[in-house]
């Protein structure tokens, strides 16, 4: 970044205050308590310069008790004639005539409980002009770096004149109603003006009775249908409309006899048998509909061709992105069932050493994991992930992670972390948020790499606050309460024409090799399902800065291991167990590893077999563990009607289908979730059945 040309003089920090800068250098500081500005602290010239070269309305006051009055230039209007001497002055002798109003809310901030006004009333003496003023403010105090308070920031603007003209405006409306009161004789006044308008005017209008009977039509009505007004007198609404209009037009006549019908179209014949697009408004009276139609068959034809070919854009673009995601499936999914197909065909050669057996095995287990995290990214992206909200310290989790950023972004990147003094909870996944933070870390140190050769650069990771989230990705400004985690790299930046996309699974514009372009997405799925959304702001060769926005909540945090569920008993061996599951090789595996874990199992096929199977021998079975998508019952169908007439009996349900996923808080069973490994499905198992022991 480049730093602005230093001055010539040791005023340095008084740079950019235009006429305000001005002022203080006027003034002679020999005989001030301050001293000459140059041996101003620092906290006092970092401050000034602070507000100087603000845009908005700012005011310091240094000291705890002279406070000594600072100001901008956009505040000299605030001022009237006491500008030219009050830069420096006490605050107490520059708003004498306001102090005893302003002494109880400054006592307030300095004692930390700063507030906002608006438009509080505000009594001045009249030097300034009028003495009944309105000022939206506040006042918020400084601390030194041993807790003392040093002074008084104000951002502070007059809303007098607003607050005036809200008033008029509140009369004038008040007039106006006034002047409605009296609207049947205005409309005695401008009967003329409104026979000249039928005449004249390019839109059919009409008066019907109430049974829709024609009584008078305007000459519009030869213009855009062909019929002299004369033809239509008597003839019904009905009889020009096109037969596949008549329900809707029909439907419209009763709702204007009700009421005002604000916008109806359907098509009306032409005397030369053709039809035209109308579109109408009406409103009764007393004995007559009175209605106004406009010919829009012009428009009806264009919106006709926009959606058409909207649609066709539409569909293009959705076939692109299926090609981009089923191909970065393919290939991805290619590269893993490679090894594992390779490694089980190394498997079945004979003589093979035990050494190389493990090493093929461990390859068929990593590569199975790593497939099961290629799904989860997928259903991150899509916001069908399971998540498992947590209220945590977003600050502390940053913090904690940072370790394994510093070791993943090599000795060539510093990482520097930021944080606020309070906390900042949420309620998300905490795995999920180590990994999206993860994600942008190792995507901000590829930019720094990409950029500097051998990656000298910082990523800063900074967490805060926000009241809203800034329009992104077509949506507009979100207001709210926001934790946000900012990850900043002064890498090379994104091209403006990729910036669009990179959210997009499998986009990626790294190299050959250099990542999946599968990260981003998982941040923003993750981010967008927990109620918050990501922001990007980026220059291209100045760096890229993506903030997470996550919803902000109030309460006490959980510990890391707060949704660990306690190791069930050891008396929980030996499991009698009703496996239900359609899928017959799932079923067959179920089996096997139930058996190898020391439980014994009947297995069926279907939800209504496991009823009649639990209702005959009531206390047979420890436990249930179902599918959930199967033909028929589903296994949640299941699950509520064993809660319901055995509900000592523990359901265990699994399921890799999304929507399941998704929506498992709300049928309120345990979900194992496919793929799942024997040691998972051991322990869920055992914590079912302990959880309904205890």
């Amino acid at each position: 970044m480049l730093s602005a040309p230093a001055p010539s003089d040791d005023l340095g920090f008084l740079a950019g205050g235009g006429k305000a800068t001005a002022l203080i250098r006027a003034r002679d500081w020999a005989a001030h308590p301050l001293g000459p500005p140059a041996t101003w602290p620092v906290p006092l010239k970092t401050a000034l310069s602070l507000i100087l070269n603000s845009p908005e309305s700012m005011i310091l006051c240094w000291g705890r008790e002279e406070m000594f009055f600072f100001f901008n230039e956009t505040y000299f209007p605030l001022l009237g004639p006491r500008l030219p001497w009050a830069m420096g002055t006490p605050m107490r002798e520059v708003w004498a005539d306001g102090w005893d109003q302003a002494w109880p809310i400054i006592e307030d901030a300095y004692a930390g409980r700063s507030q906002r006004f608006v438009d509080l009333p505000w009594k001045l003496a009249t030097d300034r002009g009028a003495e009944d003023t309105w000022w939206s403010f506040s006042y918020s105090r400084i601390l030194d770096d041993a807790g003392d308070i040093a002074g008084l920031f104000i951002f502070t603007n007059e809303t007098t004149t607003r607050v005036l003209s809200d008033r008029a405006l509140i009369d004038s409306q008040h007039q106006l109603r006034m002047l409605n009161d009296t609207l049947e004789q205005q409309v005695e006044q401008r009967t003329a003006e409104r026979d000249r308008m039928w005449n004249t005017s390019p839109d059919l209008m009409v008066t019907l009775d109430l049974e829709g009977h024609y009584r008078r039509v305007n000459p519009a009505w030869a213009t855009i249908l062909g019929y002299d007004p004369a033809e239509m007198i008597g003839r019904h609404a009905f009889d020009l409309a096109h037969p596949d209009d008549m329900e809707a037009t029909r439907a419209a006549l009763g709702t204007v006899r009700a009421g005002t019908l604000p916008s109806f179209e359907n098509r009306f014949r032409h005397k030369d048998g053709s039809y035209r697009w109308i579109q109408w408004v009406a409103a009764p009276g007393e004995t007559e509909i009175f209605a106004i139609g406009r010919h829009v068959s012009a428009a009806k034809d264009a919106e006709a061709r926009l959606r058409e070919a909207t649609e066709q854009l539409h569909q293009a673009q959705k076939m692109e992105a299926i090609g981009q995601l089923t191909g970065g499936v393919a290939h991805d999914f290619n590269n893993l069932l490679t090894i594992i197909r390779g490694s089980v065909e190394l498997l079945r050669r004979p003589h093979l050493t035990e050494a190389r057996r493990e090493r093929y095995i461990d390859a068929i287990g990593e590569t199975a994991d790593r497939a099961a995290r290629l799904t989860g990214q997928l259903l991150a992206f899509a916001r069908r992930q399971a998540l498992t909200p947590q209220r945590i310290d977003v600050a502390q989790e940053v913090t904690a992670v940072a370790g394994l950023i510093e070791t993943l972004v090599g000795v060539h990147v510093a990482v520097r972390v930021g944080r606020p003094p309070h906390a900042c909870v949420a309620e998300v996944d905490r795995s999920q948020l180590e990994t999206a933070i993860v994600n942008l870390a190792i995507n901000a140190r590829d930019a720094i790499e990409n950029g500097q050769g051998e990656g000298q650069g910082e990523i800063a990771i900074l967490v805060g606050c926000a009241d809203a989230i800034p329009a992104a990705h077509g949506r507009g400004h979100v207001a709210g309460r926001f934790v946000t985690i900012a990850v900043r790299d002064d890498g090379t930046g994104i091209d403006p024409d990729a910036l669009p996309r990179i959210f997009e699974p499998f986009f990626t514009t790294k190299g050959v090799g250099k990542g999946t372009g599968l990260g981003l997405s998982q941040v923003i799925g993750f981010a967008q399902q927990s109620g918050g959304d990501v922001v990007v702001e980026s220059v291209p060769e100045c760096g890229t800065t993506f903030t997470l926005f996550l919803p902000r909540i109030d309460g006490a945090v959980e510990s890391g291991d707060a949704a660990a569920m306690p190791e069930a008993a050891a008396d929980t061996e030996g499991l009698r167990i009703l496996l239900v599951e359609d899928h017959p090789d799932v079923g067959a595996f179920a089996t096997e590893a139930l058996a190898e874990l020391g439980h014994s199992s009947v297995h069926v096929a279907a939800a209504t077999e496991a009823i009649a199977r639990i209702e005959a021998a009531p206390g047979r079975f420890d436990v249930v563990f179902s599918d959930v998508m199967m033909p028929g019952m589903n296994g949640v169908a299941l699950a509520q009607v064993i809660a319901a007439r055995f509900p000592q009996l523990p359901v265990v349900l699994s399921s890799g289908y999304s929507e399941v996923l998704a929506d498992n808080a709300h049928h309120g069973f345990d979900l194992l979730q496919k793929p799942y490994s024997v040691e998972q499905l051991s322990r869920a198992l055992r914590q079912a059945v302990a959880q309904r022991r205890g």
